[in-house]
């Protein structure tokens, strides 16, 4: 690779990880062909990034964005999972993934400006994904007006039910 070829590779990463929601470095050594090409698929379904790139040349991307704050960690074999949507999915897949291979190690991440361990990713892989968390929100936002409307008609039914009641009523003192 030429000098050429690997500015146009760090001004590439740069922009992947500014415009990235969530970066997770991961160490893949020991991870065989096949094993990695799984990861890679099952990544790619949650439209997740998923690459190997050399250390210098991560380091170089990660000056000027929030990845700069976690680029010591780029030292052994490094691949990278970015996120420009949901910043739980590389989570949850990478995590199902270390529990399946042992050999996958997941090192670092860091989200909006802050740097998370371990814990704090395994935390992040246990939120339900965004497609759920719109569909519990579309929800109640349905639950509120079907309860207003039930709690109005309920209103006038009572009232028809008081009246119907007094005319009852009526009607036998009449008789």
């Amino acid at each position: 690779m030429n000098l050429e070829e690997k500015k146009q590779i760090v001004e590439a990463l740069k922009e992947r990880f500014a415009k990235s929601k969530v970066v997770i470095v991961t160490d893949y050594k020991g991870l065989n062909v096949a094993d990695m090409t799984t990861l890679r698929r099952k990544l790619r379904e949650s439209q997740v990034e998923y690459q190997v790139v050399k250390n210098t040349l991560l380091r170089r991307a990660a000056e000027g964005t929030d990845a700069e704050l976690i680029k010591d960690n780029f030292v052994g074999p490094s691949a990278i999972a970015l996120s420009y949507d949901d910043p739980v999915a590389p989570a949850k897949v990478l995590m199902e993934f270390a529990k399946e291979n042992e050999k996958l190690e997941i090192k670092v991440g860091v989200m909006n400006g802050k740097v998370m361990d371990l814990t704090a990713i395994k935390a992040l892989s246990a939120l339900p994904s965004r497609e759920q968390l719109l569909a519990q929100v579309l929800a109640a936002m349905n639950a509120v007006p079907s309860a207003l409307v039930t709690a109005l008609s309920d209103v006038p039914r009572r009232m028809l039910n008081v009246l119907t009641a007094i005319k009852d009523q009526k009607e036998k003192e009449a008789a």
